[in-house]
């Protein structure tokens, strides 16, 4: 799965890269989300298989802190982009005469950065506020990485403000982008369902399909990695379940997309 992810997304890079006529802003959006795709999977996998290599569990306080640090920058860009994503074929459907004059390259390259610097801004945000906590005892987690929230669990500290800090940033840096993708779709759909012509519909439903998929398999993954936290204290089916969340939508991008 890794080296499908891995390979597989920079082809897609490549292959925008070297035909101009896919230098489109959804193109390029695309190509950030396949090298997101490839670090946020590189940041686990390999250590992960390391560890199984050297039949050793273990990492360094300061490695699970990083690594806790680029998985929130990675799962926000993620958030970020399928949102800037949406808004594409928005703007196509919605308002096709001006499609040109929005979606120019200067805001296209503006979208990508803002949405950077709202992920490492999360993510240095919770990385400081877990080096205050505190372990009586060697922590050990359900996981293949070391997750923010498994973390904050094992910790002898008030761990009070982090879990706070913890919804108050999901409300607002991952419940904006989902409000933004439910407000563009709803719009395309609806402007989709006013149009005379079957062949239009057809067409309009077309450029969106896979974005859709891609965003059904992520949040998908993602809603199920919570809700067996929540019904099960089995590690093995949370395992399984943070590998269909931070695994198996960057394996499958390459594949929905092309």
């Amino acid at each position: 799965m890794f080296l499908v992810t891995i390979l597989g997304n920079p082809i897609i890079i490549l292959t925008i890269s070297y035909y101009s006529h896919l230098h489109t802003p959804m193109y390029f959006f695309l190509t950030n989300l396949s090298g997101n795709d490839i670090c946020f999977t590189t940041c686990t996998i390999p250590k992960m298989l390391m560890n199984i290599q050297k039949k050793d569990q273990n990492i360094s306080y300061i490695c699970c802190i990083s690594q806790v640090c680029f998985v929130s920058v990675f799962v926000g860009m993620e958030h970020c982009i399928l949102a800037v994503m949406a808004y594409d074929p928005y703007v196509t459907i919605c308002h096709p005469l001006r499609y040109t004059i929005i979606m120019n390259p200067c805001l296209c390259v503006m979208l990508v950065l803002v949405s950077l610097f709202i992920s490492i801004a999360d993510a240095l945000l919770h990385s400081l506020m877990v080096l205050r906590l505190s372990f009586c005892t060697e922590p050990k987690t359900p996981q293949f990485f070391c997750e923010l929230a498994q973390l904050i669990k094992l910790s002898c500290s008030d761990p009070l403000i982090n879990n706070l800090l913890i919804l108050v940033t999901a409300c607002v840096f991952r419940g904006v982008p989902l409000a933004g993708k439910i407000f563009s779709y709803i719009n395309v759909v609806s402007s989709v369902l006013r149009m005379p012509s079957s062949v239009g519909k057809y067409k309009a439903f077309s450029t969106c399909v896979s974005h859709l998929s891609v965003v059904s398999l992520f949040y998908g993954t993602g809603f199920g990695v919570y809700i067996s936290s929540a019904v099960t204290d089995s590690s093995w089916k949370s395992a399984v379940a943070a590998v269909m969340y931070t695994v198996v939508p960057q394996m499958m991008n390459p594949f929905i997309t092309a």
